[in-house]
């Protein structure tokens, strides 16, 4: 799952222009990467991925957060503490100093962390990707991470940058890797580009049920509870209607789960074949195919299980 680049190198050398505005970004940013290489690159983003994860979640991280909490909780519970009644300088002083603690760790974290998300060959890569776009080269995904994206938010901290549209190469122009001057290419047929597996079925039935569901949990407890309720009722009371309530709210929050199980069940099963399909697409790409753009349903799930990989 994790070898799925946003482009592949043979996409982006398919374009003498795309090719040369690359090599300038590379220049021009003074980086030692290759951007058309790929395993370079996977190595290059993987590389980053790992220094940011450090920068995040490293031990002043830790420290900040637990200072914040710390802060928050002591003016509430330091004066119910016997040593500290009478003092307010204990009871309450302490939660400045430890506030201050905290904002400056979250501060020196978050500069480290923008430091390392702007690093030149992050830069650049985004620069790439935003030309790769412009001359009309799908990109398949963007990792959230590379543009300072959480899983749980749509703001990119620093977004893949847009330029102006790029006219494509009329039929039968030259590429990228055009053959040396003055050596023959008559009667030498081009290679076939590689083949990019077609969307199953059950891939396009996984994106279109992966966000349903997820309620059959809380209505099963919630019907079972009117059960217990109705017992209660009929036996506090003595009213046949709460055994009523009983016998229809108790199978119908079994049905509830059942349905929820079977559900499951599905959504897992689509999601495998959704898995192995961008591992197709993946081994494609290694194979030098132009691999069209994920839907938002398989980003995320690239997303997930690239953050089981590193988990």
């Amino acid at each position: 799952m994790t070898g799925l680049l946003p482009v592949s190198g043979a996409a982006l050398s398919a374009d003498a222009r795309l090719l040369s505005s690359i090599r300038d970004v590379g220049a021009r940013r003074g980086v030692d990467v290759d951007y058309t290489d790929d395993a370079a690159t996977a190595e290059m983003l993987a590389r980053h991925r790992r220094a940011l994860s450090a920068a995040e979640h490293g031990p002043l991280m830790w420290l900040g957060s637990l200072a914040l909490v710390a802060a928050i909780v002591w003016p509430f519970l330091g004066h119910t503490v016997p040593a500290f009644e009478g003092r307010p300088e204990l009871a309450f002083g302490p939660a400045g100093p430890l506030l201050v603690v905290a904002v400056t760790s979250l501060v020196v974290v978050r500069r480290r962390w923008k430091r390392e998300l702007l690093h030149p060959r992050l830069t650049g890569y985004r620069e790439v990707l935003g030309l790769a776009r412009a001359h009309g080269v799908p990109v398949t995904h963007v990792p959230g991470w590379l543009v300072g994206r959480s899983m749980s938010g749509d703001r990119e901290t620093v977004p893949i940058p847009a330029y102006a549209e790029v006219e494509p190469l009329p039929a039968g122009s030259g590429s990228g890797s055009e053959p040396a001057s003055g050596e023959a290419t008559e009667g030498v047929a081009p290679a076939a580009p590689p083949a990019v597996p077609s969307k199953p079925a059950s891939v396009e039935s996984y994106e279109a049920m992966a966000d349903e569901g997820g309620w059959h949990d809380e209505a099963g407890c919630l019907l079972l509870f009117v059960g217990i309720g109705g017992v209660a009722w009929a036996v506090t009371e003595g009213n046949a209607l709460g055994h009523l309530a009983a016998v229809l709210a108790v199978p119908l929050a079994i049905t509830t789960w059942l349905a929820g199980a079977r559900q499951g069940r599905e959504r897992q099963r689509l999601r495998e074949a959704a898995v192995a399909y961008v591992q197709a697409l993946s081994a494609a790409q290694s194979a030098g195919a132009s691999v069209p753009e994920l839907s938002p349903v398989l980003r995320k799930l690239l997303e997930e299980e690239a953050e089981k990989v590193r988990g």
